[in-house]
């Protein structure tokens, strides 16, 4: 087993009356990629949440261990939509958290234009927003996190809202991103086949707020190989059990 970057303890959290997460136990590992599959309303989104440090658990604990400098480790979030500044060039917004005093002793701007490169945003660096296709956008929208290096990238579904060739592609460069930076990656999705090209670990949200299952994954090499993937059978099983439980409720 790894060193644990983040912990879960038996975190619960509720909305008056409705319970999202019912005592939840999650170890994310430093260097994995964690991602937790679950269909909409799971408590998915809200569990990412948590663990940003933007939602307060009514119960249980979410511990940051050392970071290996004597403090928590850094947890940076990306959302569904890329919320770039619009007055703004690409370079500017991904330098953009440099401007905050939390940021500037893991900030430098060589670490921007490498990031721009890394990111294949080297001939979109001086544009606009408006200029790029979504894709573009929500690879700016990483890289402005990434950019503050974070020991834990959080990703709330950040490829929804992409066509799904574009999806495809970005899956391909996110884990060849995070696999040079190191970084430490919890995803969230919907999609079984995103969660197993991506994840080196899978969680699956049962629909009503506990962890139906936890899993070790060997990414494939490719997309073409995922149909032969050996969770995919399983995954797919658990993920239409929770929506034939969602609709009969």
């Amino acid at each position: 087993m790894g060193t644990v970057a983040l912990r879960l303890t038996a975190a619960t959290k509720r909305y008056g009356s409705n319970t999202v997460l019912d005592g939840v136990d999650l170890d994310v590992e430093r260097d994995s990629r964690l991602v937790v599959l679950g269909h909409s309303g799971s408590g998915k989104s809200t569990l990412l949440r948590v663990l940003a440090g933007l939602e307060e658990l009514d119960s249980g604990a979410l511990t940051r261990p050392d970071a290996g400098d004597g403090r928590g480790a850094v947890v940076g979030t990306v959302f569904q939509q890329p919320l770039l500044l619009p007055w703004l060039t690409v370079r500017d917004n991904i330098a953009l958290g440099g401007r905050y005093r939390a940021n500037k002793a893991r900030f430098d701007a060589a670490h921007v234009e490498e990031l721009i490169d890394l990111f294949g945003l080297r001939a979109q660096a001086d544009s606009l927003p408006s200029a790029l296709s979504g894709g573009q956008a929500q690879r700016v929208s990483i890289a402005r996190v990434v950019a503050v290096r974070p020991d834990i990238l959080l990703l709330d579904e950040p490829f929804s809202a992409l066509d799904p060739a574009t999806r495809r592609s970005l899956q391909v460069w996110l884990r060849d991103a995070a696999a040079a930076l190191g970084l430490t990656l919890v995803m969230v999705t919907h999609d079984v086949d995103e969660a197993l090209y991506l994840a080196t670990e899978v969680t699956l949200l049962d629909g009503s707020g506990r962890a139906a299952g936890h899993w070790h994954s060997d990414a494939p090499t490719g997309h073409d190989d995922l149909a032969e993937h050996p969770l995919r059978a399983t995954l797919l099983a658990g993920y239409r059990s929770q929506l034939g439980a969602a609709a009969a409720s």
